[in-house]
C-alpha cells in the first residue's frame, strides 16, 4: 500500500478539524512561520496537537512508508500498553482509517494514524552533548537511565529499537522512550521482528527471528556503559557523530580492535563503571541478560551538588568575568546552567540545558524580537525582559517553577503563552496557577483594569511602566502587595474595596495607612507623608520625577529598599530621629540630593544607599551606625569628605568607589578590614591614615586613587590584597611589616612606586621588584624605567600581574630555574618585542602576554601542554608563533585579535581549540588542523576576514564540518 506524501499530510492537518474522525479536537500547533509544528523519520511524521478539550499537546503520527503487519502490531501494543502505569512509557491508541488526506499517492483517502501525549524534551544524545562540562547531569543521567533499564528488563515487552533518538530526557531529568514501532509484547510471541533497530545499539548477531522479551538487553548494557563512562571522563566523546556514543556497530563487531574500547580500561577503579562494562560483555558474548537479574543495573545515586541547590538569578561581577559568550554574544555561566547576559539580536533560542535565566538578563535589548525558552529552564529572573520593546509574544515552558519580578515589564509582550503547571495567563497578566499571585501586568492599551477576585497576591512591581493604565481596582481577596506595584505606570487612581488596604488621592497603604507601598501621584512635587506612616515601603516612591521635596514624619521607623530610588529632582531630605534603618538602594539615582542629615538613631545605612548621589558632596555619619553597606556611596563624585565613626568596624566593598572628589578620610581605630575597591577611583585622595586596627587590606582598594603620594601600612595588617594599589601613579614608595603573611597579584601595577622597603620574614624586595623570601616568587616589578630585566635564577614562579603594565620594558630573561608564568604575568607590557620562554616552564596562565602589541615572535618550549585563555590575545604586532607537539588545550581567544598573525600550524598532540582561540585574526590566511582535534569552540575563526583554507587531513572533511560553522565548509582543504 501507498501512503501520502508528507506535503499531502501538511495540508490535512492544516484542516484537521475537517480531516480527523474521533480526534476532531485536535488542532495543530503553529510555528512562527505559520506552519505545523512537524518532525520526520524514515516510515512516519509526526505532527505536534493541541486538544481543545483540555489544552493538552498530543503528537500524532501518520505513515508515509508501508510496513508488514504494522496496523496490527499497533493494536496489540496500544492494548498491551493501556494497562502499563510508568512515567517511561506513554500509552498510545491506533486509529484506523482516521485521517482524511487528498493525495495522488493511491487510491485510498482515509489513513490511519496513531496518537500520544506529546513529550517536551530532548533527544539523550542531544542532552549529553549540551552537559558535557556539567558531571553532576551526566551522573544523573546515567542514574536515571540504569532505573528505566533495571524497570524495562523486569518487563515481558520490549521497546525493539533503543538508541539515544529514541529516548528523551524531560526538562526534569526524567526520561521516556518514544517510537514504537518495533515493540515486542507477549501477544506477538512467534513472530519475526519487524525492525532490527540501530546498527550502532543492537546486537552484532541480531536477526529477524530474534524477537522476545530480552531484544533490547544489548542496548540496554551497552548505552549505559557508555553513559557512565562519559560521566567519568567527557574527553571520550567526540565532536560531531549525531546520535552515536561511543561505540559504533564496527566497534560492537571488533572489540580486541576498537581503540575507544581500549581506552575505557583506565575507568574501571570506578566500581559503577566496573559492573555496567561488565553487564556490557556479558551481554555481547550471550546476546541477552535473561540469566541476570534486573537489579544489577541499579547504581549508586549521584549527589547533587550544593551549587544546584543555589542557582541564583543574581549575577556578580565575577559571573561575568568568568561567564563564556555563544556565536550570537550571549554570556552563559561556564558549567552553562546560568544564562548571565542575552543576545541582542533579533531572534535567540537560549541553550537547552541552561536551568535559570538570571535578572535583566535582556534589559533594554530594543532589537530582540523573539526568543525561545527552553524546557530545561526552572527560574526566570527578576525584570528579565524588561524594555525588549520588540518582543511581542513568549511561551513559558512546564519546566519552569520560580518567575521573578515584572520579567515584562516595559517591553512588548502582549501575550504569553504558558503551558504550565506553575503558571497561567489570560490576555492581560501572567499569574501563578489558578490566578492567585499577579506576577505581570502586560495588557500595554487598557486605560483600567479590575483584579480578578482569585488574587491573593499582587507581585512585586506588577504594573511596572504601563503607561496607559490610569485607574485600578483591588479587590477584597487581596492579602499581600509587593513592592510598588505602579512604578513608572499612569494610576492615578486606585479603588480598594479590601480590609488590608486602602489608597487616597495620592498613595496606597496597608489599612491604617501604616506602611506607604506606592506612591501614584505623579504630578506632585511636594508631598507630606502622614503621621500614621511607620514603614516606607520598598520602592514607594521609586521614579518619582516631579518629586523635589518630601516631608518624613517622627512616626517612620523604616526606609525600605529603593524607597527614593530614581527621584532625580529630590534636593534634600531630613530623617527623622525614629529612623534606624536605611534600606538598599533607598537614595539611589538621587542626582540632585545635595544635603541629607542622618540622624543618631539610624544603625544600618543598606547597599547602594547613595550610589549616584552626583551632587552630594559632604555628610556625616552618626556613631549609631554599625554597617555602611556594599557601594553605599559608590559614584557620588562630588563627595569631598567624610567622616567615619568609631562604630564602624568594616569598610564594605567599593563603599567609596568613584569618588573622585573626595581628598581626605579618616579611617577611625574600630575598623578591621577595608574592603575590596573601597577607595578604588577616589582620584583626590592625597593621603591617608590606615589605623594599627586594620588587619585586611582588600583587592583593588585603593586602585586608581592617582594623587595618593604616601601610605603607611600599619604593623597589624597580615593581608594585602590583589591589585591594592595599582595604577596609584603619586605612590613612589611603599613599607611592608613584618605582620604581613599575604601579598596579592601584583599590588603596584602601573603605579609609581619605585622604591620598596620590606622588614619582613616571609617577603624581600631590590631595587627592581618585590619576591617572596629567597626570590622564589616574583610578586611584582615596579622598576619602570628600566627597558631590560634579568630575572634571578632563584625564581620559579613568575606571579599574576608581575609585570603588568611595564611600558618601557622591552625586552626580559626568563632563567631556566622558572617552571609557572601566572595569569596576566605580562599583560600591557606595550615596548616587550620578543621573548624567549624556558624549557623548564610548563604553563602559561590566562592572558600571561596579552595585549603586548610589539611583540613580534615568541617560542613556546616542548614542556608546555596547555595555552591559556586570552594568553596572546591582542598582540597586534605577533606575525609568527610556533606551537610545540607538547600543546593539547589552547584556551578560550588565545590568539584574539592578533591582527598580524597570517598562518599557523596546529601540532597533533592538540585535542581542544577554545571559543573565539584565533577570532579577529585579520590577516590570517590559511592554518592547518590536525585529526587530533576533537573540539573547536564558538567562534574559533569568527571575523579572520583574510582566511582563505582551513587545511585539515585527508578524508576528515565531515568531522570537521561537524565543529565548524557552515561559512567555513567552503574553506576546508583536505590534504
Amino acid at each position: 500500500m501507498n501512503y501520502p506524501l508528507i506535503s499531502e499530510y501538511v495540508e490535512a492537518i492544516r484542516l484537521a478539524e475537517e480531516n480527523l474522525e474521533q480526534l476532531n479536537h485536535l488542532w495543530p500547533v503553529l510555528d512562527s512561520d505559520g506552519n505545523p509544528v512537524m518532525s520526520s523519520g524514515n516510515f512516519a511524521v509526526v505532527f505536534k496537537m493541541r486538544s481543545e478539550r483540555d489544552g493538552k499537546c498530543y503528537a500524532l503520527k501518520c505513515f508515509i512508508k508501508d510496513q508488514q503487519g504494522r496496523n496490527e502490531s499497533y493494536r496489540l501494543i496500544a492494548d498491551e500498553l493501556e494497562f502499563v502505569s510508568s512515567d517511561f512509557l506513554v500509552p498510545i491508541k491506533f486509529c484506523d482509517k482516521e485521517l482524511f488526506v487528498d493525495t495522488d499517492a493511491c487510491s485510498e483517502t482515509e489513513f490511519p494514524v496513531v496518537v500520544m501525549d506529546w513529550v517536551e524534551g530532548i533527544t539523550l544524545d542531544r542532552y549529553v552533548r549540551q552537559n558535557l562540562h556539567n558531571q553532576y547531569a551526566l551522573q544523573m543521567l546515567t542514574y536515571q537511565f540504569c532505573r528505566m533499564a533495571s524497570w524495562l528488563m523486569s518487563q515481558p515487552f520490549a521497546h525493539g529499537d533503543l538508541k539515544p533518538d529514541n529516548i528523551l530526557v524531560r526538562g526534569d531529568g526524567s526520561l521516556v522512550l518514544v517510537d514504537y514501532d518495533g515493540m515486542f509484547v507477549p501477544a506477538m510471541q512467534g513472530q519475526k521482528a519487524r525492525e532490527l533497530g540501530s546498527p550502532d545499539y543492537r546486537h552484532p548477531a541480531r536477526t529477524e527471528e530474534d524477537f522476545n522479551e530480552h531484544i533490547d538487553d544489548f542496548s540496554l548494557a551497552a548505552i549505559a556503559m557508555q553513559l557512565c563512562a562519559i560521566s567519568l571522563d567527557p574527553s571520550l566523546l567526540p565532536a560531531g557523530q549525531g546520535d552515536t556514543l561511543l561505540l559504533s556497530e564496527a566497534d560492537n563487531r571488533d572489540l580486541p580492535n576498537s581503540n575507544i574500547h581500549a581506552r575505557l580500561h583506565s575507568l574501571l577503579s570506578n566500581p559503577d563503571f566496573e559492573r555496567l562494562y561488565a553487564l556490557y560483555h556479558l551481554a555481547h558474548a550471550q546476546q541477552t541478560l535473561s540469566n541476570t537479574s534486573f537489579r544489577t543495573f541499579l547504581i549508586s545515586k549521584p549527589q547533587k551538588n550544593a551549587e544546584l541547590h543555589n542557582l541564583s538569578t543574581k549575577v556578580s561581577a565575577e559571573d561575568l568575568e568568568n561567564g563564556v559568550r555563544d556565536e550570537f554574544g550571549a554570556l552563559y555561566s561556564p558549567d552553562g546552567l546560568r544564562l548571565l547576559k542575552g543576545a541582542n539580536v533579533a531572534h535567540y533560542n537560549i541553550r537547552q540545558g541552561t536551568k535559570v535565566i538570571c535578572d535583566r538578563v535582556c534589559q533594554l535589548y530594543s532589537g530582540l524580537s523573539s526568543i525561545t525558552i527552553p524546557d530545561s529552564v526552572i527560574h526566570i529572573g527578576d525584570s528579565a525582559f524588561s524594555w525588549c520593546t520588540s518582543l511581542s509574544s513568549i511561551t513559558i515552558p512546564d519546566s519552569v517553577t520560580h518567575i521573578g519580578a515584572n520579567p515584562f515589564a516595559g517591553s512588548g509582550v502582549s501575550k504569553v503563552e504558558c503551558y504550565n503547571s506553575a503558571f497561567e495567563a489570560d490576555e492581560h497578566a501572567l499569574y501563578t496557577k489558578g490566578k492567585k499571585t499577579l506576577i505581570s501586568f502586560f495588557n500595554k492599551s487598557a486605560s483600567r483594569f479590575f483584579i480578578p477576585d482569585s488574587v491573593t497576591h499582587i507581585g512585586d512591581l506588577a504594573f511596572w511602566c504601563c503607561s496607559s493604565l490610569s485607574s485600578i481596582i483591588i479587590p477584597d481577596s487581596v492579602t499581600h502587595i509587593g513592592a510598588n506595584p505602579f512604578a513608572g505606570s499612569g494610576v492615578s487612581k486606585v479603588e480598594c474595596y479590601n480590609s488590608a488596604f486602602e489608597a487616597d488621592e495620592h498613595a496606597l497603604y496597608t489599612k491604617g495607612k501604616k506602611t506607604l507601598i506606592s506612591f501614584f501621584n505623579k504630578s506632585a512635587s511636594h508631598f507630606f507623608i502622614p503621621n500614621s506612616v511607620t514603614h516606607i515601603g520598598d520602592s514607594a516612591f521609586g521614579g518619582c520625577k516631579s518629586l523635589s521635596s518630601i516631608t518624613i514624619p517622627d512616626s517612620v521607623t523604616h526606609i525600605g529598599d529603593s524607597a527614593f530610588y530614581g527621584c532625580d529632582r529630590l534636593s534634600s531630605i531630613t530623617i527623622p530621629d525614629s529612623v534606624t534603618h536605611i534600606g538598599d538602594k533607598a537614595f539611589s539615582f538621587c542626582k540632585s540630593l545635595s544635603y541629607i542629615t542622618i540622624p543618631d538613631s539610624v544603625t544600618h545605612i543598606g547597599n547602594w544607599a547613595f550610589f549616584v548621589c552626583d551632587r552630594l558632596s559632604s555628610i556625616t555619619i552618626p556613631d549609631s551606625v554599625t554597617h555602611i553597606g556594599v557601594s553605599a556611596f559608590s559614584d557620588c563624585e562630588s563627595l569631598s569628605s567624610i567622616t567615619i565613626p568609631d562604630s564602624v568596624t568594616h569598610i564594605s566593598d567599593s563603599a567609596f568607589y568613584g569618588c573622585k572628589s573626595l581628598s581626605s578620610i579618616t579611617i577611625p581605630d574600630s575598623v578591621t578590614h577595608i574592603g575590596d575597591s573601597a577607595f578604588y577611583g577616589c582620584k583626590s585622595l592625597s593621603s591617608i591614615i590606615i589605623p594599627d586596627s586594620v588587619t585586611h587590606i582588600g583587592d583593588r582598594a585603593f586602585l586608581c586613587c592617582t594623587s595618593l603620594s604616601s601610605i603607611t601600612i600599619p604593623d597589624s595588617v597580615t593581608h594585602i590584597g590583589d591589585s591594592a594599589f595599582s595604577w596609584c601613579k603619586s605612590l613612589s614608595s611603599v613599607t611592608i611589616p613584618d605582620s604581613v603573611t599575604h601579598i596579592g597579584a601584583n599590588p603596584f601595577a602601573g603605579s609609581g612606586v619605585s622604591k620598596v622597603e620590606c622588614y619582613n620574614s616571609a617577603f624581600e624586595a631590590d631595587e627592581h621588584a618585590l619576591y617572596t623570601k629567597g626570590k622564589k616568587t616574583l610578586i611584582s616589578f615596579f622598576n619602570k624605567s628600566a627597558p631590560r630585566f634579568l630575572i634571578p635564577d632563584s625564581v620559579t614562579h613568575i606571579g599574576d600581574s608581575a609585570f603588568y603594565g611595564g611600558t618601557s620594558l622591552s625586552s626580559i630573561t626568563i632563567p631556566d630555574s622558572v617552571t609557572h608564568i601566572g595569569d596576566s604575568a605580562f599583560s600591557w607590557c606595550e615596548s616587550l618585542s620578543s621573548i624567549t620562554i624556558p624549557d623548564s616552564v610548563t604553563h602559561i596562565g590566562d592572558s600571561a602576554f596579552s595585549k603586548c602589541t610589539s611583540l613580534s615572535s615568541i617560542t613556546i618550549p616542548d614542556s608546555v601542554t596547555h595555552i591559556g585563555d586570552s594568553a596572546f590575545s591582542k598582540c597586534t604586532s605577533l606575525s609568527f608563533i610556533t606551537i610545540p607537539d607538547s600543546v593539547t588545550h589552547i584556551g578560550n581567544s588565545a590568539f584574539s585579535k592578533c591582527t598580524s598573525l597570517s598562518s599557523i600550524t596546529i601540532p597533533d598532540s592538540v585535542t581542544h581549540i577554545g571559543n573565539e582561540a584565533f577570532s579577529e585574526c585579520t590577516s590570517l590566511s590559511s592554518i592547518t588542523i590536525p585529526d587530533s582535534v576533537t573540539h573547536i569552540g564558538d567562534s574559533a575563526f569568527s571575523w579572520c576576514e583574510s582566511l582563505s583554507s582551513i587545511n585539515i587531513p585527508r578524508g576528515r572533511r565531515a568531522k570537521f564540518e561537524r565543529m565548524l560553522p557552515s561559512d567555513l565548509h567552503s574553506k576546508l582543504i583536505e590534504q
